[in-house]
């Protein structure tokens, strides 16, 4: 909780009959703004963060599908002597990786919902004509004006509306605009991390019956090496992602995110259901766009923010 000589560094009042005795202990209104109003340029254009660690932990998520494609497809599928059941699981795995990759690409290059840099100007905000008892609030990080549920990101230096965290592996933050398709990537990878490990027990099963010199294109040790790391590699991520997956999805439907549930911050928006909760988030009515990457969900264009804190 701001003390009030802290809040005053941040606040803009109304004037007018206001007067020389507005100050920051009187009541507090707050004000509804159109969406567009808050909306940053960029949302339409490229977006990408320039950060060396996200970039690298980036590069890595890729490295990391890319090697188990090649263990899945050169190691255990191509050798294997059954051909519907290299082709069948050969493009549920393809799919499933293409789809985790395509989700990742859209949560990394989408603006997660950045408020407009720099917009808390004195003659900006004269020019919302604020009645007496309503205050606007400035970040004084990024000299914007903050509507209510944002908050500001050290490493995108941008508040983001309803931002949930910045994760590394995206190399994004993930907010109101991007969520939707981090949730997908986190389900994605958890799918192919399961599937992998499910081949790889076949595999050696399979392996074990027959010889170990018929069962790979490879020499048995290499064979070996190959499919403990994906195994461990697909243990790791299928717990990482799987938790990661539910914690967003308890996360959108208690319309709670991951900074307003560790500051324990005071609800001030309206309760909605779980259900409404998850259509605003994956764009409504419910279809199999829900699963897509390449659907970009309407959050709602009549949606008001509210300039507080």
């Amino acid at each position: 909780m701001k003390s009030p000589v802290h809040r005053c560094r941040d606040v803009e009042h109304g004037r007018g009959l206001a007067g020389a005795g507005t100050n920051c202990l009187q009541a507090e209104q707050r004000i509804p703004i159109s969406k567009d109003v808050i909306t940053s340029s960029s949302a339409s254009a490229m977006w990408f963060i320039r950060d060396v660690c996200g970039i690298v932990c980036a590069v890595i998520t890729w490295l990391l599908v890319l090697y188990a494609e090649f263990v899945v497809l050169f190691v255990m599928l191509l050798p294997s002597k059954n051909l519907t059941y290299s082709i069948v699981n050969g493009t549920l795995f393809n799919t499933l990786a293409f789809l985790a990759l395509a989700s990742h690409l859209r949560a990394m290059c989408t603006d997660p919902g950045a408020v407009p840099k720099g917009n808390a100007t004195k003659e900006y905000i004269e020019s919302l004509q604020l009645k007496p008892g309503q205050v606007v609030y400035k970040c004084p990080k990024c000299c914007s004006i903050k509507p209510d549920r944002a908050h500001h990101c050290s490493v995108c230096k941008r508040c983001i509306r309803k931002m949930d965290h910045h994760c590394p592996w995206v190399n994004n933050c993930v907010g109101e605009n991007n969520q939707k398709y981090f949730v997908l990537f986190t389900m994605y990878i958890a799918l192919i991390s399961l599937h992998a490990l499910l081949m790889v027990v076949f595999h050696f099963l399979y392996c074990f019956e027959d010889d170990w010199t018929k069962c790979s294109s490879f020499s048995p040790p290499a064979t070996v090496i190959l499919l403990i790391l994906l195994c461990f590699e697909g243990l790791l991520f299928l717990i990482f992602t799987s938790v990661m997956f539910g914690t967003q999805v308890h996360s959108i439907c208690t319309d709670e995110t991951g900074i307003e549930q560790l500051k324990k911050e005071e609800r001030r928006w309206a309760k909605k259901t779980k259900w409404m909760n998850m259509r605003a988030v994956f764009g409504h009515p419910f279809s199999l766009l829900w699963f897509s990457p390449f659907s970009t969900p309407d959050h709602g264009k009549a949606e008001t923010y509210q300039y507080v804190v």
